[in-house]
This record gives C-alpha cells, structure tokens and sequence, in this order.
C-alpha cells in the first residue's frame, strides 16, 4: 500500500486564519468544500493566493484542500498565501529561498487598530464647536 505524503501550514493576515493541508496531485485546490473560483471570485484574491505555487513552478503537481475563518476576503487571501508558502517551503528546502526572496513567507504585522475612549474611531475625534 502506497502511503500519500501530506504537508500542513497555518497563515494569517489580520482577523484571518488558513489551515492548508497539500497533497500530490492534479492541481486540484478546495477552500471550505468550495473551488477556488466559487469563494474567491475576484481575479485579484486568486494570483495573490496562487502566487507561491506559480514563483516555484509546482502549479499543477499538488492538491490543496484549505479552511479559512474570519476577516474579509482579501484578508483570508492573504492567509491563504502565506500558508502555501509555508507549505511549499517545506515539500523542498530550494523553493524556500524563492520564496523568501519574494517576502512571500513573511506574515503582514498590520492589524486593525483598536477604537479609543472619548473619540469616535482609532483616530477620528468627535466634532469639536467653540460656541
């Protein structure tokens, strides 16, 4: 019996997180027991997710099966990409420094920033009359 060799990353990006679990296979790519085309429907969230595996040529040779929770949709994209990276990084230590070279597996530190007391947003104030 042939044993399958399954690899698996975690991403994040702002409120987002992917769980990615990769596989050999025919290129096939499911997020949330949806096609990739189905959840991500702008063209933008898909070269951004695909962009690991087109940098290291290995668009077609494996499956993906990814689940996504919470944040937006280009926040999830963005998790999406870096737990491919993670993935592809490590299947083979030589896609690690393509990727690397292209910030790819670097986690994107920005966050939403919290509301303060006394104003009306992060940094909007409430108006201010003088008479």
């Amino acid at each position: 019996m042939v044993e399958v060799v399954k690899y698996g990353a975690t991403g994040r990006r702002k409120k987002s997180v992917s769980h990615v679990i990769v596989s050999p296979g025919t290129g096939r790519f499911n997020v949330n027991g949806k096609t990739i085309e189905q959840y991500f429907p702008r063209e933008v969230d898909r070269s951004v997710i695909l962009a690991p595996l087109t940098m290291t040529n290995t668009l077609g040779k494996f499956d993906a099966e990814a689940k996504i929770t919470g944040g937006g949709t280009t926040g999830q994209a963005g998790a999406l990409q870096l737990s491919l990276a993670r993935v592809l990084s490590a299947i083979d230590p030589e896609n690690k420094n393509i990727l690397k070279k292209a910030t790819l597996l670097r986690r994107d530190p920005r966050m939403k920033e919290r509301k303060k007391p006394g104003q009306k947003g992060a940094r909007k104030k409430f108006q201010w009359v003088k008479r």
